[in-house]
């Protein structure tokens, strides 16, 4: 008999503990297989964690332990599902972020391959089913049967659906003629493209190049301007990396940059290159995993889950736009794809690079003390000037008039000359939908979430008030509620109302919209972004997506028509985002030969963020956000860990994160600092009540044993559920 111990799929610090179940069957069943349970009287998936045999009777080892063991119904997998460094990358994650083991294992595999009960109805392994010729003998065959044959044996082989005579392959299957072959079917075409030969580089890619490759030092950061070439840098790097045999991890920010930076491997390393991001179809991804798994690609292009790609023998890890937060998982675990790099790279000894013209201050300042290899590209590419750009007060009546409160006058008439020469623009306004709220005139009624408390935005594309936190959608009213009246105010703007007003104010003028509503529709991101870099249209209007990474040879206008949204947010890190979204942005522009233009509309033209983020000066702005953050006691010169208490209860939840917070002052008293209890910006989603303390820390190795405690105590309260986030970005 062997005797099991798994993890249960329920991912709950209260079962984050080995079960031990017994296997008399006569399949195969190791350390990383999925078996099929009866937990608490349900079904469920577990995970292996380690198989004994023994001779020992069940009623004995029942007696032993002290509870009962029952059988597995079933062994799922045929083979393990992660390798030995993945299973090890697993344990470090979940003692690193206090996640349980089973949910970091959930995190780290494919659909149809997680240990979750929902995975058995995944995609699997689907097939192409094929005739092929074995005996090429016509004796005892009529005409038609020979006709077939002979087709066969200038094919060789036929799939069977173009094999339109059933009766007639049924016997050719008799006769031990032909027989039947099934091949793998990869569902996810990747496009084609010329090859490319490796470009020529600048003396300042050259370097960096040089300097990464003959270094010993493992985690490199690469600041470059925009421009300035970095995608050369990693594609040289990767070059030179699979010559040596290894392979190569690069990773982007958002799904949006994907198509483009899958377009420079493929054209660079064709046929070696697989990509896995959240776009693809649970069966794409299952046969892409499937693919890396079994070396039949060295290079893997991807957003933030690609972290966990199954290569082996890995050479380099690049993190481009390293300073974009959807590299940070806001649920458990609450891993950020740099920090899961660098423990891949320790673990390969491979080389780790991080590249922005913007990077986080705390790679930056782990830079300045050393902890990272330090590297610039301070130059464009053929010393391309940087934009020029103009900053424009909102609260200055001079600059507006009664044509446009959204379009300022010099915005109009960049806008106007840019398309009169033919070149393109880009409309950057961080909100999407029509109008961030709805309030009535008469008695001041605003529209808002009936589960969240916040106010719902309309989207006028299909006439519709929805919570941008929640699943909550509910029809445009055509008076109020509350008194009745039809006077109705749409307040504000988002990019539905910035497109209809470039239609407004410029008849003719052929617009692409690409924010998180336009990109619903599956492919939508690249056909978007290819239609315009193939000039089909002369403005593209988007939230932050459009703002990192692309190559719009033609653009020559970005225009950022409210530069201050994020710098209302009550966040320590608000200055640095806002600064990073508008550096990124200006960098559009300007990008082939000819000169770039950006202009910068704010309420606030004198905040550094704006000013600084106008003139592209990182330096300055890391100095001066640098002195802030030490004031402050934000990272990097702490860390953070949030615990956030959750419940239908709201009474429930401040009673019990009261009593956490005096718990933790008490355990960490001259160890660290406690902020909170607190309310969070949003308190309430999906009728869900939230309340925070934070964590400020110098060692981890100080909070570990408390943090751990609290959860503990908390893991027998079901009504009451605990998020541990490490490094949180908001609290």
């Amino acid at each position: 008999m062997l005797l099991l111990e798994v993890l249960i799929e329920h991912a709950t610090f209260s079962l984050d503990r080995p079960f031990s179940y017994a296997y008399h069957g006569p399949k195969k069943v190791e350390a990383g297989y999925r078996v099929l349970v009866d937990f608490n009287h349900r079904q469920s998936v577990a995970y292996v964690l380690n198989v004994t045999e023994t001779d020992k009777a069940v009623a004995v080892l029942e007696e032993e332990k002290g509870f009962s063991i029952h059988e597995i119904l079933d062994v799922i997998d045929e083979e393990k599902l992660l390798n030995p460094e993945l299973m090890q990358l697993a344990e470090e994650i979940s003692n690193a972020y206090f996640s349980p083991r089973i949910g970091v294992l959930q995190t780290m595999l494919p659909p149809s391959m997680k240990p979750k009960l929902s995975s058995l109805k995944a995609p699997k392994i689907a097939y192409d089913c094929y005739v092929e010729l074995v005996d090429a003998s016509e004796q005892d065959l009529t005409d038609h049967q020979i006709e077939w044959m002979r087709l066969l044996v200038r094919e060789k082989r036929i799939l069977k659906k173009d094999f339109k005579s059933p009766s007639i392959l049924k016997i050719l299957l008799s006769k031990e003629r032909v027989k039947l072959a099934y091949d793998e079917k990869q569902r996810l075409v990747l496009p084609t493209f010329l090859e490319q030969a490796p470009k020529k580089l600048t003396e300042d890619q050259q370097n960096a190049v040089d300097a990464i490759w003959n270094s010993k030092e493992a985690v490199y950061l690469l600041e470059g301007v925009t421009g300035s070439g970095k995608t050369e840098v990693y594609l040289s790097l990767s070059e030179k990396v699979l010559a040596a045999g290894k392979t190569v991890l690069m990773l982007v920010p958002e799904i949006a940059l994907t198509p483009i930076m899958v377009e420079y491997f493929i054209r660079r390393f064709h046929g070696r290159v697989a990509i896995l991001h959240s776009e693809l179809t649970p069966a794409e991804k299952y046969d892409e995993y499937r693919r890396i798994a079994r070396g039949e690609c060295q290079v893997v292009v991807g957003a933030r889950s690609a972290i966990f790609a199954p290569l082996d023998n890995i050479g380099l890890l690049v993190l481009d736009e390293e300073h974009v937060e959807s590299y940070k998982q806001d649920t458990s675990p609450t891993y950020h794809a740099r920090d899961i790099a660098i423990m891949r790279g320790k673990h390969f000894g491979a080389k780790v690079v991080l590249g922005s013209a913007t990077p986080s201050l705390e790679s930056r300042a782990r830079a300045m003390k050393g902890v990272y290899h330090y590297l610039a590209l301070p130059h464009r590419i053929n010393e391309q000037e940087m934009p020029e750009t103009t900053i424009v007060d909102l609260l200055n009546p001079r600059n507006l008039d009664r044509e446009s409160v959204m379009f300022s006058l010099l915005l109009r008439e960049r806008i106007k000359a840019t398309l009169t020469k033919g070149e393109q623009v880009v409309l950057l306004v961080n909100r999407r939908g029509y109008a961030p709220y709805i309030s009535c005139r008469s008695c001041g009624h605003v529209f808002k979430c009936p589960n969240c408390a916040i106010a719902l935005t309309y989207h006028r594309e299909d006439g519709m008030l929805k919570c941008h936190h929640c699943d909550h959608v509910e029809m445009m009213p055509d008076k109020c509620p509350e008194c009745g009246s039809k006077y109705l105010s749409k307040q504000g703007f988002g990019t539905e109302k910035i497109e209809e007003e470039a239609h407004r104010l410029f008849p003719g003028v052929r617009t692409l919209r690409l924010d998180s509503d336009t990109t619903k529709v599956r492919n939508r991101i690249s056909q978007t972004l290819d239609a315009f870099r193939n000039h089909e249209a002369d403005m593209l209007i988007g939230t932050q997506m459009i703002a990192k990474g692309h190559d719009f040879p033609n653009v020559t206008l970005v225009g950022i028509v409210l530069a201050d949204i994020g710098l209302t947010l009550p966040s320590y890190r608000s200055a640095e985002r806002t600064f990073q979204l508008i550096t990124q942005a200006v960098g559009r522009a300007g990008r082939g030969d000819k000169k770039g233009i950006a202009v910068i509309q704010t309420y606030m033209p004198t905040h550094y963020a704006v000013t600084l983020g106008a003139k592209q000066d990182y330096e300055a702005f890391f100095t001066k956000e640098m002195g802030m953050r030490k004031i402050q006691q934000y990272p990097p010169y702490t860390y953070l860990v949030s615990l956030t208490l959750s419940g239908h209860d709201e009474e429930a939840v401040v009673t019990t994160i009261y009593s956490l917070a005096e718990q933790l002052s008490k355990q960490l008293e001259g160890k660290a600092t406690i902020l909170g209890p607190t309310a969070p910006y949003i308190a309430v989603i999906a009728g869900i009540h939230r309340r925070v303390i934070l964590v400020k820390y110098k060692k981890a190795s100080d909070i570990s044993e408390a943090i751990t405690t609290a959860i503990d105590v908390l893991s027998g309260k079901s009504q009451i559920k605990l998020m541990v986030n490490v490094d949180p970005y908001d609290f």
